[in-house]
């Protein structure tokens, strides 16, 4: 059965994480071809003197994007919380997303992201401010979120109903507590303790790094949809593999040199694009060393493209590179053939 927030019917229940620095157009249209049947901005900041930065023009940048588009706003005041959500919908956003999710220290220090959970008042001020700057224009709003802000204060069911009673239509639970970062492992009872308290979609998000571990933390959480971040680094292709993975309970095979090649040269060409000759070249090894991190000679080469400032040459290097791991694995896959004699 089809996922929906509102009016708007999702591809399917895999998601991509909003990432800040990580997820943006270039990298949300090659998770959406790969598999992914939704995915959110980086956030937003919500205060007006930043719309015209750099990094905020880079960030809302939407151009050919796939519908829905989905805009993550940030920020700690409820009025500049609602008047964000109708400049992006003015913009083309088709869903405003709330985060009160990041954990990072500069987001934090200023009430937002995951601080906002221990303000359980003004949490619930900014979710009715933006719902009610979103209805009038159809748009529905939804809300990521971690456990609480540590776990002596796991808060999320509590704030989930009176999100839902505030009219927010979905909402997205990390598996772990503010205080805990990244680190050690997320836990599942709590985003499925969520999913029981309320009536609207919930998408579990954390850890989820593999077909497998996608099928259980859906079997253990009941949730409505996953959400991939981290796992998504250099292998946008998993999507598609954890489809496959639910789909017919067995693994696909893994994509080959010449596959991986010509989807991270296409994503870098449509990063090049959005981001310029220097800007673009720089932010884009991140994107490299992710992909080929698992792969022979990787540090080696690593270092080799961290020495290059030209677009062109980026590109000819990362082409090289797989060139030489597709002689290799030819020349390794014809070896392991089975002789047949006469």
């Amino acid at each position: 059965m089809p996922l929906q927030i509102g009016s708007i019917t999702l591809d399917n229940r895999l998601f991509v994480a909003p990432m800040a620095g990580v997820t943006d157009r270039p990298f949300r249209t090659l998770c959406r071809r790969l598999g992914a049947g939704y995915a959110v901005s980086e956030m937003l900041a919500s205060r007006r003197d930043l719309r015209g930065s750099r990094k905020s023009v880079h960030r809302a940048n939407h151009e050919g994007e796939r519908a829905p588009v989905a805009v993550q706003i940030v920020g700690a005041d409820p009025a500049a919380m609602a008047d964000a959500a109708r400049y992006n919908i003015d913009q083309g956003a088709q869903i405003i997303d709330i985060n009160m999710g990041c954990p990072a220290k500069k987001i934090c220090t200023q009430w937002a992201g995951s601080a906002l959970m221990r303000d359980e008042p003004l949490a619930l001020a900014i979710a009715q401010a933006v719902v009610a700057a979103c209805a009038p224009r159809g748009v529905p709003v939804t809300l990521k979120m971690r456990t609480g802000w540590n776990a002596e204060h796991r808060n999320a069911v509590a704030l989930a109903r009176r999100f839902e009673d505030a009219g927010i239509q979905m909402l997205a639970v990390h598996g772990r507590t503010r205080e805990q970062g990244y680190k050690g492992q997320a836990e599942y009872e709590t985003i499925a303790a969520v999913k029981a308290a309320v009536r609207i979609p919930v998408a579990a998000n954390g850890d989820i790094d593999s077909p497998e571990k996608a099928r259980a933390v859906f079997a253990a959480t009941g949730a409505d949809a996953i959400m991939i971040g981290r796992a998504a680094h250099g292998r946008p292709w998993i999507f598609g593999d954890i489809a496959h993975f639910l789909a017919h309970g067995v693994h696909r095979a893994r994509p080959r040199a010449h596959e991986i090649c010509d989807l991270l040269t296409g994503h870098l060409q449509d990063h090049h694009a959005l981001y310029g000759q220097t800007g673009g070249v720089r932010s884009a090894r991140k994107h490299i060393g992710w992909t080929v991190r698992d792969l022979p000679h990787a540090k080696a080469f690593c270092q080799h493209i961290n020495g290059i400032d030209d677009a062109t040459e980026q590109l000819n290097a990362v082409t090289a590179y797989f060139d030489m791991l597709a002689v290799h694995e030819s020349s390794t896959r014809t070896a392991s053939l089975p002789h047949h004699h006469e």
